[in-house]
Parts: C-alpha cells; structure tokens; sequence
C-alpha cells in the first residue's frame, strides 16, 4: 500500500473483503466456494476505483479465472458476467506498475551483492501471462 500511495495514489481496502475462495477452489469444493465468489463481487461491485490491486500473482488468477468458472459450475451465468467485469480491472501488483503504469523505477534500492535466490528469475517474470 505505501508503494502506491508514495507513487501518488490513493489506495483504498474494503473493510468488508474477505477471502478469495482460493483454498476452496484449489481443492475441489466449489459449492462451498461460491458464496465467497458472490461476496467479492458484491464487495467490489460497490466499489468506484479505476483497478483492483492483487499483491501476488494467484490471487490476481484467483479473480481473472477461476471465480467465474466457479459460478457458471453453479448455474449462475449473470454471478460470472459480474466477476468478468470486476477481473478486466484487476492487476497484480508488478502488472499494474510496469504494464499499466509504466513505472520500472520505484525507487527501491537492494544493496546486498551475492547469488540469487532460485525463485527470483521467475518472480520478476510472475506478472507476464
């Protein structure tokens, strides 16, 4: 959040999201992920922001995929249009401040010298579908 308040936006949590329904999708139990679906909708459907920020990649997926799936499982076709409509403006971060933004300086600074995690090769890469 201070990143983008320090680059001069207004950042903005809903008090009243809740979890994703990931854990529930990840593992099979769609019926019971469908009320959490229906929740963050209506959450974000009040709300009048330009994009929904997402801080890591599979919560953005979470959003952009898997939420809709989830209601058309459930026979509900209009629950999935509204997820459509609220995943074509969700970013993850990185996305959001290269892609969107067009911002590749943040300012940050890493001073330490040595080997690279593993992991830090596809982490740079994480937000390009």
């Amino acid at each position: 959040m201070s990143l983008l308040e320090r680059l001069g936006h207004q950042v903005v949590f809903p008090p009243d999201q809740t979890c994703c329904g990931q854990m529930h999708i990840n593992t099979g139990y769609l019926k019971e992920a469908t009320p959490l679906v229906r929740h963050q909708v209506e959450v974000f459907e009040q709300s009048n922001w330009d994009v929904i920020v997402a801080p890591v990649r599979f919560v953005c997926r979470i959003h952009r995929h898997q939420h809709a799936m989830v209601a058309r499982r459930a026979g509900d076709e209009d629950l999935a249009e509204r997820v459509e409509l609220i995943a074509s403006r969700t970013y993850e971060l990185s996305e959001l401040l290269i892609d969107v933004l067009g911002i590749t300086d943040v300012g940050a600074y890493y001073p330490h010298r040595g080997h690279l995690p593993p992991h830090l090769p596809f982490a740079t890469h994480a937000a390009r579908w």
